[in-house]
C-alpha cells in the first residue's frame, strides 16, 4: 500500500500493516499517536523524532522504532518512507522509549517489498511469511546511539531544548549550573540524574544529532566541525567515528547513493 492514511486501514483484521509514503522536504508531522507500534524506515533523505523523552535523527539505512500510544512529532527531510504498523500484543520491541535500529540489507529488503503487500494479505502465504520475517529481523535489530534525552525538570528541559537547537561543544557546564543557580557539582550530579548521561556525554550526542542533517545536505565537514564548536575537522571526524563506525566522509558518500537507489517510482 502506497500513500494510504493508516485509518483507513487500522481495523482491519492483520497483525501488521505495512504503508509506504512520499512526503516533501521539510514536512513536519505534527505530535501526533498510533494505536499499533510503528517501525518507521526512511528509504531516502533525513528524519527528525521528537518526543518528550528527547530527539532522534534517523539517517538512512536506520529507523526508528516508536511503541503504541506514544505521543510523537517526525520531520522529514526529503523522504519515503517504509512504515510497519504492528498490534502491540506482537510487538517485537518490549521497550517504552523509541530506538533508532539499524537496518540490515536483509531487513532493507524486506521494508522495500512490504510497500506491494495488500492490506488483506494472506497471512498463510508469501505475505504472510514475508510479515512474520520482518518481524523476526526487527526484534533482533542493533540499537544505535542516536538520541539526546530530555530532562523531566521544566527548566533544565528549556536548557536541553535551547542547545539542541543550536549546539556548540564549547558550552561548559560551569556556565550551565551558573545559568540554574547550583553549583558545579550540583549541576553535573542533577544532570545525569535527569538525562543518565554525563553532561559532556550528552552534549556530543547533541552535536552529533546536528551534525547528520547537515551532512546529509552536502554542507562541508570543515563548516560542520568548525560551527558546532571542535577544535579541527580531524577531532569531530574521530568523534564520529567513535561513534558510529563511519567516517563523516563515508556517511555522506553512503546517504548519497542510497538516495539514488532508492529514488521513488515516479507515479508514487
Amino acid at each position: 500500500m502506497r500513500n494510504i492514511p493508516l485509518d483507513d486501514v487500522d481495523g482491519i483484521p492483520r497483525e501488521v500493516m505495512a504503508i509506504g509514503t512520499d512526503y516533501l522536504p521539510g514536512t513536519l508531522l505534527d505530535t501526533h499517536r498510533h494505536r499499533r507500534a510503528q517501525f518507521l524506515y526512511g528509504m531516502t533523505g533525513l528524519m527528525e523524532v521528537g518526543t518528550e523523552d528527547g530527539t532522534w535523527v534517523v539517517p538512512p539505512y536506520t529507523g526508528v522504532w516508536i511503541p503504541a500510544g506514544k505521543p510523537h512529532q517526525v520531520k522529514m527531510l526529503g523522504v519515503s518512507t517504509r512504515s510497519l504498523y504492528i498490534e502491540p500484543a506482537v510487538a517485537p520491541r518490549p521497550g517504552p522509549l523509541c530506538e533508532v535500529l539499524l537496518v540490515t540489507p536483509l531487513l532493507h529488503q524486506l521494508l522495500l517489498t512490504s510497500a506491494e503487500l495488500p492490506a488483506r494479505y494472506d497471512v498463510e502465504g508469501r505475505d504472510g511469511a514475508l510479515v512474520r520475517l520482518m518481524l523476526h529481523e526487527l526484534r533482533q535489530s542493533v540499537t544505535l546511539p542516536l538520541f539526546a534525552p530530555l530532562p523531566r525538570d521544566p527548566e533544565l528541559a528549556r536548557q536541553c531544548s535551547a542547545f539542541l537547537q543550536c549546539p556548540d561543544l564549547r558550552s561548559s557546564p560551569a556556565h550551565w549550573a551558573q545559568r540554574l543557580n547550583r553549583s558545579h557539582r550540583t549541576f553535573t550530579r542533577f544532570f545525569k540524574q535527569q538525562t543518565g548521561l554525563s553532561f559532556s556525554a550528552w552534549r556530543q550526542q547533541a552535536c552529533l544529532l546536528a551534525a547528520l542533517p547537515q551532512l546529509s545536505a552536502g554542507v562541508p565537514v570543515t563548516r560542520i566541525a568548525l560551527t558546532l564548536g571542535y577544535a579541527s575537522p580531524s577531532a569531530f571526524a574521530t568523534m564520529f567515528r567513535r561513534t558510529l563506525g563511519e567516517s563523516p566522509s563515508e556517511f555522506t558518500e553512503r546517504t548519497r547513493n542510497q538516495d539514488t537507489l532508492n529514488e521513488p517510482p515516479a507515479d508514487s
